[in-house]
């Protein structure tokens, strides 16, 4: 079997960095790109790194062209760049912290299928897979530009699906619920300070809002990342599908 050539946008830590092992143990070569260069010095031999801006067009194009260089094409791409964005009030969110948010979540994930396209055109297949969130599905008071980026990602997602599928190209959004590690520690003191409570009441508060009681960690995403690419899920296209315990409650109160 051909090993799958893989991107992981933002894979040098956290979710990314979960996903890119699970691709790499199951014998996938995998392309971590990240604006992060001292994590990326810090990935195991073997795995190709690009230090890099999601939202600077003319070096994501560079890197495309890079990856047709090395590769010559391109399995799978996770576009899973994201940013938690200010937790406020929607009167308190300034409009320079609103574009940045929704630069990084949205135009990170547009500029990653531009490029990804028609590589994966040419050969007739592919698998692209965008990181959305539960905020995605539910909004989520406090952090608006997060909530509306992760919704239109799914939007986005929804289109991809509908105009690859003939050409072999299949499109899925990941919702992580709340991923234990340090990206949601930030979120959870933020939002304890925004709120008046403390950091363990919003951290109960995220566990009780699901049926199942718990976080997620991130290889949980990650394994359903792995999957989704492979030819298990041949047919599934278009989906929204996510990772979160059942979220029945997306605000929390406790």
């Amino acid at each position: 079997m051909t090993a799958q050539h893989v991107l992981i946008t933002a894979g040098a830590s956290g979710i990314g960095f979960a996903m890119a092992a699970a691709f790499a143990s199951n014998g996938a070569k995998v392309w971590v790109a990240d604006l992060d260069g001292a994590a990326l010095a810090q990935l195991p031999d073997g795995w190709r790194k690009t230090t890099l801006d999601i939202t600077d067009e003319p070096a994501v194009a560079r890197m495309f062209g890079e990856i047709s260089t090395a590769w010559g094409g391109l399995d799978v791409v996770c576009a899973n760049a994201g940013v938690a964005g200010p937790t406020a009030l929607i009167e308190d969110i300034t409009l320079e912290d609103w574009r940045s948010c929704v630069s990084v979540n949205l135009e990170g994930a547009f500029l990653t299928a531009k490029y990804s396209a028609p590589m994966m055109k040419s050969q007739g297949a592919g698998a692209m897979i965008l990181t959305s969130s539960t905020a995605g599905q539910f909004g989520y008071p406090n952090r608006a530009p997060y909530a509306a980026a992760k919704w239109a990602v799914i939007g986005l997602m929804k289109t991809l699906a509908m105009e690859l599928g003939l050409f072999g190209i299949r499109a899925n959004a990941i919702c992580p619920g709340a991923v234990e590690g340090p990206r949601m520690e930030g979120v959870l003191k933020r939002e304890a300070a925004a709120k008046g409570r403390t950091r363990d009441q919003i951290y109960q508060g995220y566990a009780a809002g699901t049926s199942m009681g718990s976080f997620v960690a991130a290889e949980d995403i990650a394994n359903m990342a792995v999957f989704l690419a492979s030819s298990g899920a041949r047919l599934v296209s278009g989906q929204v599908i996510a990772v979160d315990g059942h979220t029945v409650n997306p605000d929390p109160k406790i």
